[in-house]
């Protein structure tokens, strides 16, 4: 069991490139031994706010630690197909009958995020509502394996969803074939990636969903051009020269670290969840100053990644694609819901930004995500 990450080498810089950087600099930001049963303990400590930086806006219920005393909250951790050890939180309703098996879903976080920022929020939710969830890190990200730390590997963040299923299929207290999965942000499209080829999945629920691929190649809107596209290339190339070589590691998009005058309205919304009380989180292994940016010479891999072809091939399992009205990422979650099969729904939130569906519990429609996942796994 891996209970440390290796730390992260003080060798390390973070570049916004000029062009393909700055177009896609918000669009990372949102922006990481299997046993039959649980192991550790029947709780753990959880994760607070950081004492020294200022408190966010914490307006309209933004609750990102929420605990409850109807739930029981276990770390666990079990292998993915590549032998890589997930880190994750299982939840587990405190009055479920042990005569009964549960249903259950896994959950996952933002990309560039861990499973502290958000998804230990839906996930307890969820369990209050009578399902066992599971929250995890992906690989590469917060307590999961994965070198180097931070790197994209979006068929490994995929496959990180079919390992939960693996790991929830082997619990007494779950039925097996009432499995569901739930993504936040760019976990959205990775939950999309798995259950096209996973059926283990039986239903498939999104909240302010990222294409990652999409905001990679296009930027928001289609913004990115050709000539951004292939200078993000050329960039990524080269600095897989330094690091073959021995130079430092290089980051780049993810969370400002300071707001200035010229700061656009997206990166002030990461930054008040990213780097506030709100919700900011440093992992082990980690520093404040790597937290949310993935690595230069690996985001690319990104380009290559397109989740939505063949979306329709889930149905007739549903879908269900949660956007804010107000949300700079909603051509993504309407994009998908064009593509997708029979069974699906679209829900905009009234008022609602991108980020503001993270935590903000006056806003999350958790009643919604109860009853679709009540009704389709029975």
């Amino acid at each position: 069991m891996r209970t440390n990450l290796s730390p992260v080498s003080g060798r390390h810089h973070l570049r916004n490139l000029t062009g393909a950087g700055v177009a896609t600099l918000a669009l990372l930001a949102a922006t990481a031994c299997t046993t039959s049963e649980p192991t550790g303990t029947n709780s753990a400590p959880a994760v607070r706010p950081v004492a020294n930086l200022e408190p966010g806006d914490t307006s309209r219920g933004a609750d990102n630690f929420y605990t409850s005393d109807r739930v029981t909250m276990q770390p666990v951790t079990f292998k993915n197909q590549y032998q890589m050890e997930i880190a994750g939180n299982l939840f587990v309703p405190k009055n479920l009958d042990p005569n009964t098996k549960a249903a259950a879903m896994v959950v996952g976080h933002p990309m560039g995020a861990v499973k502290e920022q958000s998804a230990n929020l839906y996930a307890t939710k969820m369990a209050e509502q009578g399902f066992v969830t599971l929250s995890l890190d992906l690989p590469f990200w917060g307590g999961s394996e994965g070198e180097p730390r931070n790197a994209v590997a979006p068929d490994i963040y995929s496959e990180g969803f079919s390992a939960g299923v693996d790991f929830l299929r082997t619990q007494s207290f779950v039925d097996a074939e009432r499995i569901g999965s739930l993504g936040i942000c760019g976990s959205g499209s990775f939950v999309i990636s798995a259950a096209k080829i996973d059926p283990r999945i039986k239903a498939v629920a999104t909240v302010s969903m990222y294409d990652m691929g999409a905001a990679a190649r296009n930027g928001l809107n289609h913004s990115v051009t050709l000539d951004q596209r292939k200078a993000m290339i050329d960039a990524a190339a080269t600095q897989r020269d330094v690091e073959f070589s021995g130079g430092p590691t290089e980051y780049t998009s993810g969370t400002v670290h300071e707001l200035t005058a010229n700061s656009t309205p997206i990166e002030r919304e990461f930054y008040d969840f990213y780097r506030t009380q709100r919700g900011a989180v440093t992992p082990d292994g980690a520093t404040p100053e790597t937290t949310t940016h993935p690595t230069l010479s690996s985001n690319v891999k990104f380009l290559n990644f397109y989740p939505f072809n063949d979306i329709e091939t889930i149905s007739p399992r549903p879908m269900l694609f949660i956007t804010g009205e107000k949300a700079h990422s909603r051509e993504f979650s309407e994009d998908a819901f064009q593509r997708a099969g029979a069974a699906r729904e679209l829900v905009v939130v009234p008022g609602a930004g991108h980020v503001d569906l993270y935590d903000r519990t006056d806003l999350i429609p958790f009643d919604k995500l109860t009853t679709f996942f009540q009704t389709n796994l029975g």
